[in-house]
């Protein structure tokens, strides 16, 4: 596993965390400038999420402030990690419905992209969503699989997340939305994702998993979902024969350039 290079933050002992002012305020950029942005481009139970969270606005919240909510609506919980885990973790985690968190936030030189999920991507990002019982249902059979699976099937099922969990798009009677926590946590992508630029395609998990991606760009391609209850109903599907059959058709060529060495 890579090494990181950030330290999440430790509790003290009654839970606490205490950030310093700079992160602090660093938080308070990034939450202040993106909810202008996602305004009329999240979908609808993402908004909702973010109501029933009421993230603070000038300092890093809590993991039991978002524990209070998450339990009450869904069942979930976060759980403080560190910067980076292995897949086995993270599988363990979202199987016993735990989302992970990492206890630090990026550098006022980071504020529009780094490649480690920090307390911002995860929180803004992710955890309005896991108000949401669809949405809920397939992150916890998503776990579930991924625990179960061997290390090749680890690798298509890192692929489906990738496509819906942090860059799914989702239509609406409103228009094209956005669910994917990557994009809802980026300034750039989410005015990205719904532009012309991309390629948007009618979400197909075998597609999704056949699909190649980079961490480190603009994503070429979006799969859209007909709406939020698809994920509930794939979660109640044969994911992992989805996987097989994934396997078996190969993957497709990538829609972006190598990276530089």
């Amino acid at each position: 596993m890579k090494q990181s290079h950030y330290v999440a933050r430790e509790p003290d002992g009654s839970g606490f965390i205490d950030y310093p002012e700079a992160e602090h305020a660093v938080w308070h950029t990034l939450i202040t400038r993106q909810l202008k942005v996602i305004e009329c481009r999240a979908c609808e139970e993402y908004l909702s999420g973010i109501e029933q969270l009421a993230l603070p606005l000038e300092h890093i919240p809590q993991l039991a402030d978002i524990n209070r909510v998450l339990q009450a609506s869904t069942g979930w919980q976060v759980a403080r990690v560190p910067a980076l885990i292995p897949f086995q973790t993270f599988f363990e985690l979202l199987a016993s419905k735990r989302f992970p968190v990492a206890t630090f936030i990026r550098t006022p030189q980071e504020l529009d992209y780094l490649q480690e999920p920090d307390i911002f991507h995860e929180v803004f990002g992710h955890c309005p969503l896991l108000t949401n019982p669809w949405f809920a249902e397939f992150t916890h059979t998503y776990g579930k699989l991924g625990l179960a699976a061997s290390k090749e099937q680890r690798v298509f099922l890192a692929r489906l997340y990738w496509m819906t969990i942090e860059f799914g798009l989702v239509d609406t009677p409103q228009g094209r939305k956005i669910y994917g926590g990557g994009i809802l946590s980026s300034p750039k992508e989410t005015l990205y994702s719904l532009s012309q630029t991309p390629e948007h395609q009618p979400f197909n998990p075998v597609e999704a998993m056949r699909t190649p991606y980079r961490i480190d760009i603009l994503q070429p391609l979006y799969f859209v979902l007909p709406d939020l209850k698809r994920l509930f109903d794939l979660a109640q599907q044969d994911v992992m024969a989805m996987v097989a059959q994934a396997a078996q058709l190969g993957l497709h060529a990538p829609k972006f350039p190598p990276k530089a060495a």
